[in-house]
């Protein structure tokens, strides 16, 4: 293939292009907020399942006070009939009377062993209150977290895909009057090569895979017409030839 050497020194330019939208594109997906926002979400979701649960078991516990208050509402209900009913006269015998003082002597000692009951409920309700509370907080903390790395990312992306954007254009305009055979070229090379098209021979040296030419590959290299599009013998690249090529 031939070209203008004025077209393959262009190349270098469309591949110092290319190589900065490659750089830009791979600051957009190695950005730091990445793993801040991933870390984040994992905590932030394991915090909510945390606050379901502990809300859940929160609620679990308040229905267990409510139904041994209960309990205990009734046991001294029961006392308080069996207590106006002997103050009454109302009990005929004595028989019916001692048995009502008996139940009620029971019922006091179910009662306090109710209110035993109670008590231990009540701990376990304000500590499940104090476990929603300090995870909520933390829930909240979490989210803040999150929405400050999402913040943060955003503005990155922003500012590099303004970046990415200018230079594109700037693109267009170099690869616009660079021949399509040439261009369609580099362009091959350039997805086989890993992202480099075209290097420049600096110094006797490919700067595509750093390799140095021996004299005899050199003086070939030299006595190729300034049309001829060269390519590196070791990794295939558009080899452009320059003033500093050292040949």
């Amino acid at each position: 293939m031939n070209a203008a050497p004025a077209d393959q020194i262009r190349l270098l330019d469309l591949q110092a292009i290319d190589s900065k939208l490659d750089q830009l594109a791979h600051r957009r997906r190695t950005l730091p907020e990445h793993a801040e926002i991933e870390k984040a979400t994992a905590d932030h979701t394991a915090l909510k399942d945390l606050v379901v649960a502990a809300e859940a078991q929160q609620g679990d516990t308040a229905r267990e006070l409510t139904k041994a208050e209960q309990d205990v509402e009734q046991v001294r209900a029961r006392a308080a009939r069996n207590q106006q009913r002997m103050d009454s006269g109302a009990v005929g015998s004595a028989r019916d009377l001692e048995n009502l003082q008996h139940e009620n002597e029971s019922l006091a000692k179910r009662q306090s062993d109710l209110e035993d009951v109670v008590l231990e409920v009540m701990e376990r309700v304000e500590s499940a209150q104090t476990r929603v509370t300090e995870l909520s907080g933390r829930l909240e903390h979490a989210e803040v977290v999150l929405k400050e790395a999402t913040e943060r990312r955003d503005t990155a992306f922003a500012g590099l895909d303004e970046e990415s954007a200018k230079v594109a254009r700037d693109r267009e305009t170099v690869a616009a009057v660079i021949p399509a055979d040439l261009l369609k070229l580099y362009t091959r090379l350039r997805e086989q090569q890993g992202g480099v098209g075209a290097a420049r021979l600096y110094q006797r040296r490919c700067e595509g895979c750093r390799v140095e030419f021996a004299i005899t590959d050199l003086n070939e290299i030299k006595a190729q017409p300034a049309e001829t599009v060269v390519r590196c013998e070791n990794c295939g690249r558009i080899l452009v030839r320059t003033a500093d090529s050292g040949i």
